[in-house]
């Protein structure tokens, strides 16, 4: 059983989906703190504008005292965000090959009503993985489950719950995660070792990597983005 285990991201790269195709569960940790200060990808992505990786970003309610858990954010919707982003997508991906096929698929998800961060993301992601054909019967909600601790014991807990066997971990956690704790689990860990397909992007000279899915679908479209990750 490998297990994948990944924060809820707004509008994901193509790694991201990458890490849902090939583990036999995915969690979708939405209940760890969302950080205090600073970008965070739950709320924030990169996308060519006017040539250049820049960020999107979904305004969030940052009044409250204290700390938070992603499930647990709400989005600000004072202003309107959403109709500035879905302008700033149309103008820089208008030329692209399958625009018109994406944006209005893209329109509807950003215009949802839902307030939630965490739930917000969810509905972007299952949406994705139902377009491009990706089983989401694999995916649980960390929030469901009867888990506990920080950091390592946190995922541990998780891996534990869910019976898994092998854990397979991202490119970044090598930094944070104690390794010596899941062999004292049984647990096997795994590197994800995600090698970054290179497709043309029409608006920017030299290939990008690691900006939102809406980039190879504008690009490349449905068909061929399933063909980047190999399903």
């Amino acid at each position: 059983m490998l297990a994948a285990i990944h924060q809820p991201s707004f509008l994901p790269w193509l790694g991201f989906f990458d890490k849902i195709i090939r583990s036999d569960i995915f969690v979708l940790l939405d209940n760890v703190q969302f950080p205090k200060t600073g970008g965070y990808w739950a709320n924030r992505v990169k996308l060519i504008i006017s040539g250049e990786p820049k960020w999107i970003t979904v305004p969030i309610n940052r009044t409250y005292n204290g700390t938070k858990l992603i499930n647990e954010i709400e989005i600000d919707n004072s202003k309107k965000w959403n109709e500035k982003l879905l302008k700033t997508i149309e103008v820089n991906y208008k030329k692209a090959a399958y625009f018109s096929e994406i944006f209005p698929i893209v329109t509807e998800l950003l215009n949802n009503e839902d307030t939630n961060l965490a739930k917000f993301n969810y509905r972007i992601i299952f949406s994705f993985c139902s377009l491009l054909g990706i089983n989401t019967s694999k995916i649980v909600l960390g929030s469901s489950l009867n888990c506990v601790g920080n950091a390592t014991e946190l995922l541990i807990s998780i891996l534990k719950e869910i019976n898994a066997t092998e854990y397979m971990y991202g490119g970044g956690a090598h930094k944070y995660q104690q390794d010596h704790m899941f062999a004292e689990n049984n647990i096997k860990l795994s590197s994800q070792s995600f090698e970054h397909p290179v497709y043309t992007q029409f608006n920017t000279p030299d290939f990008v990597p690691g900006l939102s899915i809406i980039d190879a679908l504008c690009n490349c479209g449905v068909e061929s983005t399933r063909a980047l990750l190999k399903l």
